[in-house]
C-alpha cells in the first residue's frame, strides 16, 4: 500500500514538480509478465524515479544496509524501503549471494517486474561501468526478456555525498526487450552469462551515451578509497614534529 501511496500522494507529486521527468519507450515495458528492467545507476534516486513513471509495479533489490540501520530513523528507513516496494540481500558473497539470487527468480516467475543494476553499484564518476553476470543468470533461470533502460540527470539532482536534492530535469529512456531464450537451459555458464551480461551493457551504452570502462565499478571505488586513506595518513605524519618521528 504504502508503495501506490509514496507514487501518487506523497514522493511522487513532489518529484515530479521539482524534476519534470519524462519517459521514452514506455511502450516497450511489458504490460504483464515476469521481465527485468536493467538500468545504468548514477543515484539513489534512480530507484524513485523509474517507478514513478511506470505504471506497473517494480520491486528492486536493494543491499541489507538500507534496512540494519539502528535506531528510530533506522526503522523509519526499514519501513519505507520495504513499503516502496525494495527487497534487502546481503551482498557478502556465498550462501548470502545465492539467497538474493533465489529470491530475484522467485519474483520474476511469479510475473513481476525487478528493477536490477547490472553495475552492482553507482558509478563514481558518471560513466558506464562493466556489468556483473547475475543478471544473466536471473534471465536465464526465470526464462525472462532484459528491458535496457537508461537514467539521464539523477545525478544531477542527487550528487554522491550530498544529502540534499536538487530541482533538475530527468529523462529516462527504455530500450527494445532483450531475448535470451536462444540460451535457454545454459544458466551457470560462465562464458554464456558474459556475453550476455556484456551485450546488456552495451545496450545501455547506446542508450545512456555515456563512456564505457571495462571495470568494476566497486573496484574503482575501493582503489579510491585506498588512495584516499593512503593520502590522510601521509598528511598525519607530515604533521608529526621532527623530534617525536622514530
Amino acid at each position: 500500500m504504502l508503495y501506490w501511496w509514496s507514487k501518487f500522494v506523497f514522493l511522487g507529486p513532489l518529484l515530479r514538480l521539482l524534476c519534470r521527468p519524462r519517459i521514452e519507450g514506455l511502450e516497450h515495458v511489458p504490460e504483464r509478465g515476469g521481465a527485468i528492467l536493467a538500468s545504468n545507476h548514477l543515484a539513489v534516486v534512480d530507484s524513485f524515479f523509474l517507478p514513478l513513471l511506470v505504471p506497473r509495479r517494480i520491486t528492486f533489490l536493494a543491499k541489507s544496509d538500507y534496512f540494519t540501520q539502528p535506531g528510530i530513523l533506522g526503522r523509519l528507513k526499514k519501513m519505507f524501503f520495504y513499503g516502496v516496494g525494495q527487497v534487502p540481500i546481503d551482498r557478502s558473497g556465498g550462501s548470502a549471494a545465492q539467497g538474493a539470487m533465489d529470491t530475484a527468480v522467485r519474483l520474476l516467475r511469479d510475473d513481476q517486474l525487478l528493477g536490477i543494476y547490472p553495475e552492482g553499484t553507482r558509478s563514481p564518476d558518471g560513466r558506464l561501468y562493466k556489468g556483473k553476470t547475475g543478471v544473466a543468470r536471473m534471465t536465464l533461470e526465470a526464462g525472462v526478456p532484459v528491458v535496457p533502460v537508461a537514467m539521464i540527470g539523477t545525478d544531477k539532482v542527487h550528487r554522491i555525498g550530498s544529502r540534499i536534492w536538487r530541482p533538475r530535469k530527468v529523462r529516462i529512456k527504455v530500450g527494445e526487450p532483450m531475448d535470451f531464450s536462444r540460451y535457454a537451459g545454459m544458466a551457470g555458464d560462465r562464458f554464456i552469462e558474459r556475453s550476455m551480461t556484456d551485450e546488456i551493457m552495451y545496450a545501455l551504452m547506446e542508450l545512456t551515451g555515456q563512456t564505457y570502462v571495462d571495470m568494476y565499478a566497486a573496484s574503482v571505488k575501493e582503489r579510491a578509497a585506498k588512495a584516499e586513506a593512503a593520502e590522510a595518513e601521509a598528511r598525519d605524519a607530515a604533521r608529526i614534529p621532527d623530534s617525536q618521528a622514530g
